[in-house]
Order: structure tokens, then sequence, then C-alpha cells
């Protein structure tokens, strides 16, 4: 789930417990996980409550200043059903300890290798995961326009790729593009262009 950055600090400090969210079907379930500005937050209660019954109390739980403001900001009358979402924050995203746990034994990178090897065999356009890692290495902070269309991928199929990389710690975002973290830096080591098939990118494309 997304939240805006100001709900940050309320999300952290407990003063945010509710979401409300106008979602066509369920995006959220009770018990799930869900990473959001660097921080980890669990889903403890999810249903469908018709927006007219969202109490004053309940709007400023979600961060909001009223009920009806928040209603406003949902576009939705007092008729139609939102989700209600109940929230509990369980700390840093889990992902930014391991993707700085940078220390490798052989053993850990034998399970990254492993998973690694995993994807590639997934994919119906054969394998990637090395090439990505190395191309990112090699072209830090450019546009993941121009980045997928290095390794000849859709824009939307190359991010979501490296959120699987994200996800095992090797990757980070950053305002524009993506970098190696602290563990990827350790597992890719002296990075090899030629081999990441990484030619001259072009940096200046518009979109992140």
């Amino acid at each position: 789930m997304q939240f805006i950055k100001s709900h940050v600090e309320g999300l952290a400090n407990g003063t945010i417990t509710l979401t409300f969210r106008n979602w066509t079907r369920p995006q959220a379930k009770a018990g799930g996980r869900y990473r959001t500005w660097g921080h980890l937050l669990e889903a403890t209660d999810v249903r469908v409550v018709r927006a007219g019954d969202i109490t004053d109390d309940e709007a400023r739980r979600a961060g909001e200043s009223s009920a009806d403001a928040l209603r406003a900001r949902l576009g939705v009358s007092g008729a139609e059903g939102v989700y209600r979402v109940e929230l509990r924050h369980l700390g840093q995203d889990d992902r930014i300890t391991r993707r700085n746990e940078a220390v490798l034994d052989a053993e850990r990178r034998a399970a990254i290798q492993a998973r690694l090897d995993r994807l590639d065999r997934a994919s119906a356009s054969g394998p990637w995961t090395r090439k990505t890692l190395r191309l990112i290495a090699t072209y830090p902070g450019v546009v993941s326009t121009a980045l997928a269309r290095q390794l000849g991928s859709e824009r939307p199929a190359f991010k979501i790729n490296v959120r699987k990389l994200k996800e095992i710690g090797l990757t980070e975002s950053l305002e524009v593009g993506y970098r190696l973290s602290p563990l990827g830096e350790a597992f890719v080591g002296n990075v090899d262009t030629d081999s990441a098939d990484a030619g001259a990118v072009d940096a200046g494309a518009a979109d992140s």
C-alpha cells in the first residue's frame, strides 16, 4: 500500500492507525505486511464499511481532519462502500537491514545465487538477473526507460524484475533510477560491463 509522504511520521509514531481506500477489489488482507517509505506495516483488520458511517475520530486516525474531508479525498458519497484497513507499525522495512548486511560467506552467496537461478528459469524471456544487476552497477541513477531499452525489455516488465532483486536485498531505488545495495555490490563484485551487455545508455529519458 502506498501512502503520501506527510503520513509517514504518523504511521511511525502510531498516530495514524487506519487507512480508507476506494478500491474496486481488496488490495490488502488481515495479517498482510506492507512496505512504505522505509517502514513495515501490518494490516490487522480489513473490511468494507459504508463511507457515511466513518467518524471524525476514524478520519483523524487516518490522517485526515474530518470524515467529510476523508470522503472528499476518496471521491465517494456517504452511501458508497470503502475499504477500512486497520494498521500496525512493525518497524523499519526489513529489506533495509537485509540489503545493508554486506558480509557474504559461501552459504549466503550460494543462497542468493540459487534464488537468482530460480528467477532466471521462471522467465519466459530467458536469464536476466545478472545482466540487470551489472547494468544497474554500471549505470546507477539512470532512468528505468533507458535501462529497459538497453536490455530489450518493456519498462513495466523491467521495473517488476528490479523489484524482485530489491526483495532479495540486492538493489535500492533512488529518486531517479536504481543502484546496487551494499549487499548487491558485494555479490556482483567487479563489474564486467561487456558481460553485462551494458553499452551506451541514454540517461536523458524523461521518466524514471
